[in-house]
Protein backbone atom coordinates (compact mmCIF):
# COMPACT_ATOMS: atom_id res chain seq x y z
CA UNK A 1 0.00 0.00 0.00
CA UNK A 2 1.27 3.40 -0.57
CA UNK A 3 0.40 5.81 1.70
CA UNK A 4 0.07 8.78 -1.04
CA UNK A 5 3.56 10.35 0.01
CA UNK A 6 5.39 10.43 -2.96
CA UNK A 7 7.11 14.08 -2.30
CA UNK A 8 10.16 15.19 -5.36
CA UNK A 9 11.72 18.41 -5.03
CA UNK A 10 9.72 20.98 -7.46
CA UNK A 11 12.78 21.37 -9.54
CA UNK A 12 12.60 17.75 -10.63
CA UNK A 13 10.29 17.43 -13.96
CA UNK A 14 8.48 14.46 -14.27
CA UNK A 15 10.45 14.34 -17.67
CA UNK A 16 13.92 13.87 -15.64
CA UNK A 17 15.67 10.97 -16.87
CA UNK A 18 18.28 10.37 -14.35
CA UNK A 19 18.94 7.02 -12.93
CA UNK A 20 18.01 6.96 -8.92
CA UNK A 21 19.66 4.95 -6.22
CA UNK A 22 17.09 3.66 -3.75
CA UNK A 23 17.82 4.05 -0.16
CA UNK A 24 16.09 2.21 2.34
CA UNK A 25 15.46 4.38 5.69
CA UNK A 26 15.18 2.86 9.09
CA UNK A 27 16.43 3.43 12.47
CA UNK A 28 19.60 2.14 12.12
CA UNK A 29 22.44 4.07 12.10
CA UNK A 30 23.66 2.20 9.31
CA UNK A 31 20.86 3.12 7.43
CA UNK A 32 22.17 7.04 7.81
CA UNK A 33 25.48 6.03 6.52
CA UNK A 34 23.77 4.78 3.26
CA UNK A 35 21.90 7.47 3.21
CA UNK A 36 24.99 9.57 3.43
CA UNK A 37 27.08 7.61 0.91
CA UNK A 38 24.26 7.71 -1.96
CA UNK A 39 23.76 11.36 -1.50
CA UNK A 40 27.92 11.97 -2.55
CA UNK A 41 27.36 9.32 -4.82
CA UNK A 42 24.37 11.03 -6.77
CA UNK A 43 26.09 14.14 -6.80
CA UNK A 44 29.36 12.61 -8.69
CA UNK A 45 27.18 10.98 -10.98
CA UNK A 46 24.25 13.38 -11.69
CA UNK A 47 21.71 10.47 -10.31
CA UNK A 48 18.66 11.20 -8.64
CA UNK A 49 18.17 9.45 -4.91
CA UNK A 50 14.72 7.75 -3.89
CA UNK A 51 14.35 7.25 -0.49
CA UNK A 52 11.83 4.19 0.67
CA UNK A 53 10.17 3.76 4.64
CA UNK A 54 7.94 0.55 4.51
CA UNK A 55 5.80 0.38 7.28
CA UNK A 56 5.14 -3.26 8.63
CA UNK A 57 1.53 -3.83 8.99
CA UNK A 58 0.10 -4.15 12.61
CA UNK A 59 -1.00 -7.57 13.39
CA UNK A 60 -3.94 -6.46 15.23
CA UNK A 61 -6.30 -7.15 12.54
CA UNK A 62 -9.41 -7.75 14.64
CA UNK A 63 -8.74 -4.56 17.09
CA UNK A 64 -9.62 -1.96 14.26
CA UNK A 65 -9.02 1.09 16.22
CA UNK A 66 -6.27 0.08 17.94
CA UNK A 67 -4.78 -1.05 14.23
CA UNK A 68 -5.70 2.47 13.20
CA UNK A 69 -3.90 4.07 16.17
CA UNK A 70 -0.49 2.25 15.62
CA UNK A 71 -0.93 2.86 12.01
CA UNK A 72 -1.42 6.37 12.44
CA UNK A 73 1.39 6.18 15.11
CA UNK A 74 3.58 4.59 11.85
CA UNK A 75 2.57 7.47 9.72
CA UNK A 76 4.31 10.22 11.84
CA UNK A 77 7.09 8.11 12.85
CA UNK A 78 8.10 7.26 8.71
CA UNK A 79 7.54 11.08 7.85
CA UNK A 80 9.98 12.03 10.62
CA UNK A 81 12.42 9.28 9.10
CA UNK A 82 11.98 10.43 5.79
CA UNK A 83 12.99 14.18 6.81
CA UNK A 84 15.86 13.15 8.03
CA UNK A 85 17.08 10.75 5.74
CA UNK A 86 16.29 13.80 3.06
CA UNK A 87 18.03 16.50 4.73
CA UNK A 88 20.63 13.82 4.75
CA UNK A 89 20.99 13.71 1.31
CA UNK A 90 20.46 17.00 0.47
CA UNK A 91 23.20 18.49 2.09
CA UNK A 92 25.18 15.66 0.34
CA UNK A 93 24.21 15.73 -3.28
CA UNK A 94 22.55 19.44 -3.13
CA UNK A 95 18.97 18.16 -4.39
CA UNK A 96 15.98 16.65 -2.40
CA UNK A 97 15.20 13.34 -2.86
CA UNK A 98 11.96 11.55 -3.96
CA UNK A 99 10.14 10.20 -0.44
CA UNK A 100 8.48 7.53 -0.62
CA UNK A 101 6.25 5.71 2.08
CA UNK A 102 4.80 2.28 2.09
CA UNK A 103 3.17 -0.18 4.09
CA UNK A 104 3.52 -4.03 3.47
CA UNK A 105 6.84 -6.51 4.15
CA UNK A 106 9.81 -4.51 3.51
CA UNK A 107 11.63 -7.41 0.73
CA UNK A 108 8.05 -7.27 -1.05
CA UNK A 109 7.59 -3.42 -1.03
CA UNK A 110 11.18 -3.19 -2.23
CA UNK A 111 10.76 -5.41 -4.65
CA UNK A 112 7.44 -3.79 -6.16
CA UNK A 113 9.54 -0.49 -6.26
CA UNK A 114 11.86 -1.80 -7.69
CA UNK A 115 10.00 -3.27 -10.36
CA UNK A 116 7.76 0.02 -11.10
CA UNK A 117 10.41 2.37 -11.24
CA UNK A 118 13.04 1.53 -14.19
CA UNK A 119 15.05 4.12 -13.48
CA UNK A 120 16.01 2.94 -9.99
CA UNK A 121 19.67 1.32 -10.70
CA UNK A 122 21.00 1.01 -7.66
CA UNK A 123 19.94 -0.12 -4.23
CA UNK A 124 21.81 1.53 -1.08
CA UNK A 125 21.72 -0.95 2.25
CA UNK A 126 23.55 -0.19 5.36
CA UNK A 127 25.11 -3.39 7.11
CA UNK A 128 25.07 -3.73 10.59
CA UNK A 129 27.85 -4.12 12.86
CA UNK A 130 26.02 -6.19 15.39
CA UNK A 131 27.43 -9.76 16.13
CA UNK A 132 23.99 -11.38 15.00
CA UNK A 133 25.07 -10.31 11.72
CA UNK A 134 24.57 -7.21 8.75
CA UNK A 135 20.95 -7.17 8.94
CA UNK A 136 18.02 -9.06 7.28
CA UNK A 137 18.02 -7.48 4.08
CA UNK A 138 21.72 -7.79 3.63
CA UNK A 139 21.89 -11.57 5.21
CA UNK A 140 19.00 -12.39 2.76
CA UNK A 141 20.80 -10.75 -0.54
CA UNK A 142 23.70 -12.55 0.36
CA UNK A 143 22.17 -15.59 -0.21
CA UNK A 144 20.20 -15.24 -2.81
CA UNK A 145 20.73 -12.08 -5.24
CA UNK A 146 17.54 -13.09 -6.85
CA UNK A 147 15.86 -11.99 -3.59
CA UNK A 148 14.31 -8.74 -4.95
CA UNK A 149 12.90 -9.01 -7.90
CA UNK A 150 13.15 -10.34 -11.84
CA UNK A 151 15.43 -6.99 -12.27
CA UNK A 152 18.42 -7.38 -10.92
CA UNK A 153 20.03 -3.99 -9.90
CA UNK A 154 23.25 -3.57 -8.00
CA UNK A 155 23.52 -3.39 -4.31
CA UNK A 156 26.31 -1.24 -2.83
CA UNK A 157 26.48 -2.56 1.31
CA UNK A 158 28.04 0.37 3.51
CA UNK A 159 29.40 -1.28 6.45
CA UNK A 160 28.16 0.11 9.85
CA UNK A 161 31.72 0.57 10.75
CA UNK A 162 32.44 2.54 7.95
CA UNK A 163 33.23 6.31 9.00
CA UNK A 164 31.65 9.85 7.18
CA UNK A 165 35.52 10.41 6.70
CA UNK A 166 36.26 7.41 5.08
CA UNK A 167 32.99 7.57 3.00
CA UNK A 168 33.61 11.04 1.75
CA UNK A 169 37.21 9.61 0.45
CA UNK A 170 35.54 6.84 -1.46
CA UNK A 171 32.90 9.09 -3.44
CA UNK A 172 35.33 11.73 -4.16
Amino acid sequence: MLWGMNKTDENNSTADERIKFLVIASEHPEARLAAFYSGRRAKRSNARVTILHVIEPPEFGHWATVAETMRAEAQETAEAMLREFAAEVKAQSGEAPEEIIREGRMVDEIKKLIEEDPLIAILFLGASTEASGPGPLVSALAHNPAYLGARPIPVVVVPGSVTRDELRKMSG
